[in-house]
């Protein structure tokens, strides 16, 4: 890949990012005592499991309006405004 970006190999992946994100990736590892690295492994591993609740997430309610399950607006009102406060 050409241009200016660098590189940070993880074991078989390996990702590119511009000066300034790699800077900004730096800063970040530096305050929170780790390296790029482990910071960027971390991230990722967060976002997989994110992404895992997510999908059982959908998974179910997919299941449950598949059986009928359905909530009334009034309680779908109520879920929204309480997830808005979170």
């Amino acid at each position: 890949m050409t241009g200016a970006y660098t590189a940070l190999t993880l074991k078989s992946m390996e990702l590119h990012f511009t000066p300034e994100q790699e800077a900004q990736l730096a800063q970040i590892a530096s305050q929170e005592g780790t390296d790029a690295q482990r910071l960027v492994k971390d991230a990722a591993l967060r976002l997989l499991q994110e992404d895992a609740r997510f999908r059982a997430a959908v998974r179910e309610g997919s299941a449950r309006a598949d059986r009928g399950e359905f909530i009334e607006q009034q309680e779908m009102d109520a879920r929204l405004e309480q997830m808005l406060r979170s």
